[in-house]
């Protein structure tokens, strides 16, 4: 991975060191020197000393059969939902949805073609997938990542699809171009996308967009239950109504947020320095 970065500024040792963090994950949540040394495509000496310093800043921690992440490593994570106002903004209407419908509700944006779930609010049940913050999955395969497709133009959208998965699960296989852009425009036509046991048998959910002050989406939201418990006319005739309100909510908080007098200081003195 060594020498990407064109620009005069591209710091390679950060590089290098974001790359240890991300060799972790579900499938190895424990890896040896060589393990990290070959995932991030370093020399052992360099992989070595990376560690090393990650360690002491209390981002990785030895185990006995290797090197782990700590929960530090979370804190720079939420330290983007913190910047973006969305978890102190959502967080209230998302609990009273919940006490409303008994069931998990999330929150994420588009990373590449998967989702991240960056807000949640959860309800103690039986699920097929274990879901918190920081989770990702194929965007195709989610009623949030329909939602957030459907926001994108044909070239953003050929653009995202066009990177490969990065949360571990194939592409289903109904889930073909042409379906595809069939299903994103039914999306982009209601306001609203479903999905029934594509990601996971007994999983189905329903999502609508967030939008920012100037009308973006910049996340979407859902509510997601077991569908052995609820069905398709309970999920969008009784919840959807609810979810749709909740984000409309948070939609215009979030405007009012971002709207903030300091917010548009600090955007100019950066146009300014810039």
């Amino acid at each position: 991975m060594a020498g990407r970065g064109t620009g005069p500024d591209f710091v390679e040792a950060l590089a290098r060191g974001i790359d240890v963090l991300t060799c972790f994950d579900s499938g190895q949540p424990v890896m040896t020197l060589s393990e990290v040394a070959e995932a991030a495509q370093l020399a052992r000496p360099t992989a070595r000393r990376l560690l090393l310093t990650l360690q002491e800043l209390g981002y990785v921690r030895s185990d006995p059969n290797g090197f782990a992440l700590t929960p530090k490593v979370v804190s720079i994570g939420m330290a983007y939902v913190s910047s973006l106002g969305l978890w102190d903004i959502a967080r209230p209407h998302m609990t009273s949805l919940v006490a409303r419908t008994g069931e998990s509700t999330s929150i994420s944006q588009l990373d590449g073609s998967d989702i991240v779930y960056v807000a949640r609010v959860a309800v103690p049940k039986i699920i097929a997938l274990r879901v918190e913050i920081g989770t990702k999955f194929p965007a195709v395969r989610t009623s949030q990542g329909k939602v957030l497709l459907a926001s994108l133009n044909d070239q953003e959208l050929a653009a995202t699809l066009a990177q490969p998965s990065r949360a571990g699960l194939g592409v289903a296989p109904h889930t073909e171009p042409a379906d595809l852009h069939e299903v994103l425009a039914s999306v982009r036509a209601r306001g609203w996308a479903l999905a029934d046991e594509e990601l996971a048998p007994g999983v189905r959910s329903v999502a609508v967009p967030l939008r920012d002050a100037a009308g973006s989406v910049r996340a979407a939201m859902n509510v997601a239950v077991h569908a052995a418990e609820t069905s398709l006319e309970t999920l969008t005739d009784e919840y959807l109504p609810l979810l749709m309100k909740a984000a409309g909510d948070i939609s215009v908080d979030w405007a009012l947020w971002q709207s903030r007098p300091y917010l548009r200081s600090s955007q100019s003195e950066a146009n300014a320095a810039g």
